[in-house]
């Protein structure tokens, strides 16, 4: 398995649509965030009828044998909430009692001028991982395995100082409770030939009284969801285009809120990734491409072009906003003029037209 090829094609499938252009918290796009491979906690999916679901699925198919093994990893972001407090009394230093729980006295405010920088409140978000490690498909404890893992939540207050040096803000960063549920199942359904299901649910309980909103179920909800899986000893069957005498095995495979492709080296079977977003087999990134903006097709020229045109005030709000648009604002500005010739017009995967039969 190409490990680095695999891991940036699900690292952009992680943060699709983290932030979209013009990458600030006041640009209405920004608002409706999180929209790909969401996992809603099961009690907000069942007020939804069902509409936002709480599970996703991934089906494929493996030739192997017996002894081969499989491994299988879940991705997705977890959100977190990120508030601006405001002191009522400006401090010298952080108090060694806030550690303790004993918070200085502050009150929550949309915005914070603080020396050079406006601090805003906004949506964070961190990485989380489910490992499953190589085990047989035909171990009894493997191919029909549940387990459940818990995303505790947490609350953190970072000191803010102003251009004097004194503290006269807070960060404050809240993550709520997540519990996933990772279901997996395989099953012979040939000589060599082996069905692998991997079930994720969302069963985390609200910490706040019900869900009032998506806003409030997104704060427990599994983000950008995926699932990789491993083989050792054997092959993935490509679910797009498989070979022509397990296509009818293949039309039986239920996918739910995801779509399995190969990944990896075109020579090689052994990964699948099961995305939240239409892909082909083996897709790649463009060598051409500077980093990730996050953004639909990753259209990157444009992308960048417009970048350079934001205002300096427009600029300020993308830097201060979050971490990573600061740092596709950084890297946009600093690309050299050529590297644009590089990024236009470039054609991938031409090949000769058949000519017609007389």
């Amino acid at each position: 398995m190409n490990a680095k090829l695999v891991e940036d094609i699900a690292n952009a499938v992680l943060y699709e649509g983290y932030m979209l252009y013009p990458y600030r918290p006041s640009s209405v796009k920004n608002r409706q965030r999180w929209n790909f491979g969401v996992v809603y906690p099961k009690p907000y999916s069942e007020l939804q009828s069902g509409a936002d679901s709480w599970f996703m699925q991934t089906e494929c198919l493996a030739v192997a044998t017996s002894s081969a093994e499989v491994n299988i990893k879940v991705r997705f972001l977890q959100a977190i909430a990120r508030n601006i407090g405001e002191l009522k009394t400006p401090l010298d230093e952080w108090p060694a009692a806030a550690s303790a729980g004993q918070e200085p006295d502050f009150q929550l405010v949309e915005s914070l001028r603080a020396g050079e920088q406006t601090l805003q409140s906004w949506q964070e978000a961190i990485e989380r991982e489910i490992v499953i490690p190589y085990s047989s498909l035909t171990d009894p404890g493997f191919s029909q395995c549940s387990s459940v893992h818990a995303f505790p939540g947490d609350r953190e207050l970072e000191p803010v100082r102003g251009s004097d040096g004194r503290i006269i803000g807070v960060v404050v960063r809240t993550k709520e409770a997540i519990i996933a549920k990772v279901n997996v199942a395989i099953t012979q359904v040939d000589h060599e030939l082996f069905k692998i299901t991997v079930r994720i649910s969302n069963v985390s309980s609200p910490t706040k009284p019900g869900f009032a909103n998506r806003d409030d179920a997104l704060m427990q909800s599994l983000l950008s969801a995926h699932t990789i899986l491993g083989i050792n000893g054997g092959e993935f069957v490509s679910s797009i285009d498989p070979p022509a005498e397990l296509k009818g095995y293949v039309a039986k495979l239920t996918n739910a809120g995801t779509w399995p492709v190969l990944a990896g080296d075109e020579a090689q079977r052994d990964c699948m990734l099961s995305s939240p977003i239409i892909l082909y087999d083996y897709p790649q990134i463009a060598p051409e491409s500077p980093g990730n903006l996050f953004d639909g097709t990753e259209i990157d020229e444009i992308l960048a072009l417009r970048i350079l045109t934001l205002t300096e005030d427009e600029k300020n709000e993308m830097r201060n906003a979050d971490e990573r648009g600061r740092q596709i604002l950084e890297r946009t500005e600093s690309l050299p003029a050529e590297h644009f010739m590089k990024l236009h017009g470039v054609l991938r995967g031409l090949h000769p037209a058949e000519k017609e039969q007389p």
